[in-house]
């Protein structure tokens, strides 16, 4: 009797465990990571920092709130509009490769106009350098002493030139920062990209998405061709006759402002560039990727030769970037997607922000 009721208790566990569902383990940490990533939902607040000018092209500052009137797509928003100052997270994104480094000896010098001129008292810094590589110098920090170093540390690397690499970089540090400061790229390299893995249009969507500015300030690709070192690499021993233009490729090569007419980097005529930017019709900024970085941020591009003109270019920034009004909103009409174009109007007085963002359909 003892063995049939053991027998009949034997069948009855194992007939339970089998009904029981199986065990689910968490993956692993390697696991994890192999996992792909899916972004949901579009932009929730948009902001766009607007420099007001008057008939001269001087800075008007003392605006109220109600004066500004932002259009998204041609509908008016409801806006925020902060007229205080907001404090400034921004990386400093230098190029340090070999092609430059007859360069880097002025740019050593502008650690210390970092704190005073761009982020002041409540702002901090970040200091990325690149060639081949990505080089995180300084994590964001207020000790100007730190940034400083940073900076003066500068050295020169491969020559390479990752720069689309480095901003996407950087604007993955930047989104991170709390929503409530005002995000900044300080790019001081050449306008061309070497090697870089991420496509400019993926770069340029982050950098709106997490609405950063880019300034830049370009290196003189003439002054670092004359003072690099010669390339140690296999000579092309051709003649130049033996390498003619490709068909159709005019003698001299046209301009983007030629092509399309424009003169000022956020006024309207810029959209259409932007739009085929974003579609991957035409590679129109292939060459120059930070003229595109600039234009799709509502940033201002400066150049510079020498060691006055990189310091004048850095003073200006500042001064920019102290006139700013910070305006926010929620977008009224998220369910357009493409290219949202954005218009403030101050009364008559001339405006510049960013050109619009580009926002894609609800799946």
């Amino acid at each position: 009797m003892s063995r049939l009721f053991l027998v009949i208790f034997l069948c009855a566990a194992m007939t339970a465990q089998q009904q029981q569902p199986p065990s689910q383990t968490p993956p692993s940490t390697q696991e994890q990571s192999m996992m792909p990533t899916i972004f949901r939902g579009g932009v929730e607040v948009v902001q766009a920092p607007v420099l007001v000018f008057d008939r001269d092209s001087n800075y008007v500052n003392g605006l109220q709130p109600a004066q500004f009137h932002l259009y998204d797509n041609d509908k008016e928003q409801n806006i925020n509009v902060d007229v205080a100052y907001q404090p400034i997270s921004m990386v400093i994104c230098i190029q340090a490769n070999a092609q430059v480094e007859g360069i880097l000896p002025q740019v050593k010098k502008i650690g210390g106009l970092v704190a005073p001129l761009l982020i002041g008292e409540q702002g901090e810094a970040a200091v990325l350098a690149f060639d081949s590589r990505i080089r995180k110098l300084q994590d964001f920090t207020s000790d100007p002493d730190k940034i400083t170093k940073a900076v003066k540390d500068l050295y020169a690397g491969s020559s390479s030139s990752r720069m689309i690499d480095a901003v996407s970089e950087a604007t993955a540090m930047l989104r991170k920062r709390p929503s409530n400061r005002r995000r900044v790229i300080l790019y001081i390299g050449e306008t061309r990209d070497i090697a870089s893995e991420t496509r400019l249009r993926e770069a340029l969507m982050d950098l709106q998405y997490a609405n950063v500015l880019f300034y830049p300030v370009d290196m003189s690709r003439l002054f670092s061709t004359l003072t690099a070192k010669p390339d140690p690499g296999r000579q092309n021993t051709l003649p130049p006759a033996m390498h003619p233009l490709p068909a159709g490729v005019p003698s001299t090569p046209n301009t983007v402002q030629q092509v399309y007419g424009i003169s000022g980097g956020n006024r309207a005529e810029f959209i259409p560039l932007m739009v085929e930017l974003f579609k991957d019709v035409k590679a129109i900024f292939k060459d120059n990727p930070v003229e595109a970085f600039t234009k799709g941020t509502g940033g201002t591009e400066y150049s510079f030769y020498k060691q006055r003109g990189l310091e004048d270019a850095i003073q200006k920034i500042g001064a920019e970037l102290h006139s700013q009004y910070f305006v926010a909103y929620t977008p009224n009409n998220k369910d357009e997607g493409g290219f949202h174009t954005i218009t403030v109007t101050v009364g008559g007085y001339k405006t510049q922000t960013r050109p619009g963002y580009w926002l894609g359909t609800k799946q």
